[in-house]
């Protein structure tokens, strides 16, 4: 699989380490979603290993949400062409709220953890895995974006992560990635969910448990 960041950033990478994953205690399939394409492919997305910890703001202010983020996204792309498959992934939350003054999402790796997982390497030498993940070093400059979700109550969805996806499986992985929101009264539900988009249009998106940030 090959991933290029895009969007609100442009990065170059210095350096990877090479390394296999392991489990964590939250490990294990949380949802899944499948969809034939217009091409009779069959595109699946999963979210796997999903936890939101929600932690007193630093700022102290009641009206501030603030969590961290860890999990993986995976896409599986079965049928006829399989292997010339290419278009987006994508991470991100639905963002349920009360009331609110104008209020404001912040999102950030402040301490980048994103790896490509599975990721086939079909012209390595011989003495490397074929399989192997990669985790970007801390050179990797840090991911962010920032958005006003308007005055509440409301529903907002927001895509905090998107990269471009090629190959018949693939995915990404974050962890302890930094969120909060800001000006919301009476509680925030975070829904998060992952979009396979292919370079045709064709769409399936799996949502998750809402998690709440009381």
């Amino acid at each position: 699989m090959n991933v290029i960041m895009r969007g609100m950033i442009s990065a170059v990478v210095a350096g990877v380490a090479l390394l296999t994953t392991s489990g964590t205690s939250h490990a294990g399939l949380d949802n899944e979603l499948s969809l034939v394409d217009g091409k009779d492919r069959t595109l699946t997305i999963q979210q796997w290993d999903t936890f939101l910890n929600g932690v007193f703001p630093l700022d102290r202010n009641r009206l501030t949400r603030e969590w961290f983020h860890s999990g993986r996204a995976k896409y599986i792309v079965a049928g006829p062409g399989a292997d010339e498959f290419a278009g987006t992934l994508e991470l991100g939350y639905q963002i349920g709220f009360p009331w609110s003054l104008g209020v404001g999402i912040n999102f950030s790796y402040t301490t980048p953890n994103i790896l490509l997982d599975d990721t086939q390497f079909p012209t390595a030498p011989p003495f490397i895995p074929t399989t192997l993940s990669i985790i970007t070093p801390n050179l990797f400059p840090g991911v962010s974006i920032s958005a006003d979700l308007g005055n509440g109550p409301g529903i907002q969805e927001v895509a905090t992560f998107s990269v471009d996806v090629s190959g018949p499986a693939g995915g990404v992985a974050v962890s302890n990635a930094h969120g909060t929101v800001t000006g919301a009264a009476g509680g925030v539900l975070l829904r998060p969910f992952a979009r396979l988009i292919s370079k045709d249009g064709d769409s399936v998106t799996t949502y998750g448990e809402p998690w709440n940030m009381n």
